[in-house]
């Protein structure tokens, strides 16, 4: 199978890659804005390419070159604040390019992937399952919304996959995460303030590329959640970090989101129910204190 990959020099596109490598089935072309960012060992063996999906033209010839069998488009504008203050380059990223990825699948017959958001959601009835109406509270949501909703009026063989506050060890530049935050922050001796009022089901990125590798595997069709099985708020995560990497928790502060100036309204409770992933496709994550010990394992029996 061809597989072509947007937003490969993030967190999920850098794990998914890898992932798809060592599985050894796909022929991986890999794009991203700029230079390869991937780590050598895994650049070796695919095929990247420095794409601006914004570009209309560019996303059609790359897509009628390469004719790829499946496409996973992660790429995104994924800030919310950022969001919120260019709402034009936020709707070129989100919508406009999807719609620009969709058109170059339709011409080429290409099965479809979407990596969406529990931004999609308001927060004020969660945990949430796929058949659930979404109401975003933010623009970053109401656009990631407007692509699922271009997605499944497509007409293509197609995929949305929704997931929660992911995390991991962060590759070459790979936009940092909380978790990556708070023990750079920590060894730095740094204080740090995190909220404890917005609660989430935060998702190991090796466990989201597992859940999408599990949807191109069963050949699955429509939406599934891909998330953590956890429900925590930030702060419980910067404190089960702390504790697991025998770092200082009492440089951690416990606030609530007012103290926080935000343009971009966050939703308070997220997180997803994920039985139709765990019956479907044999989806199992793990839990966050071991995901914490897989993305530490060579701190966790040290002091840091």
């Amino acid at each position: 199978m061809k597989i072509l990959l947007t937003g490969a020099n993030g967190l999920l596109g850098q794990e998914l890659v890898k992932q798809l490598i060592h599985e050894g089935s796909s022929t991986v072309t890999a794009t991203g804005l700029g230079s390869c960012r991937l780590p050598e060992e895994v650049a070796a063996n695919i095929n990247y390419i420095d794409l601006d999906i914004t570009l209309g033209a560019q996303v059609a010839d790359v897509l009628a070159s390469v004719k790829p069998d499946c496409i996973i488009h992660a790429a995104a504008m994924t800030q919310v604040d950022d969001c919120e203050n260019d709402k034009q380059h936020c709707y070129n990223t989100n919508v406009g390019a999807t719609r620009f990825i969709i058109d170059g699948a339709k011409r080429i017959g290409s099965r479809f992937i979407y990596i969406s958001t529990d931004f999609v959601f308001d927060g004020l009835s969660g945990l949430y399952s796929e058949d659930d109406q979404p109401a975003p509270v933010n623009y970053y949501g109401s656009t990631k919304l407007a692509a699922e909703n271009a997605v499944k009026e497509s007409g293509l063989n197609w995929n949305i996959i929704r997931t929660v506050l992911v995390y991991g060890q962060t590759g070459a530049g790979a936009r940092s995460n909380l978790v990556a935050w708070v023990k750079k922050s920590l060894e730095e001796g740094k204080n740090i303030k995190v909220v404890c009022d917005q609660w989430r089901t935060p998702t190991y990125v090796a466990d989201l590329a597992n859940g999408i590798r599990l949807v191109i595997r069963k050949n699955v069709k429509g939406i599934y959640h891909i998330s953590g099985k956890d429900l925590l708020t930030p702060y419980d995560m910067a404190i089960k970090t702390a504790t697991t990497l025998h770092l200082d928790s009492g440089l951690i502060e416990k606030v609530d989101a007012s103290n926080f100036s935000q343009c971009g309204e966050r939703p308070k409770k997220t997180g997803f129910t994920i039985e139709k992933a765990r019956r479907e496709l044999g989806y199992e994550p793990h839990s966050f204190e071991d995901s914490l010990k897989k993305i530490f394992e060579r701190n966790v029996n040290a002091t840091v």
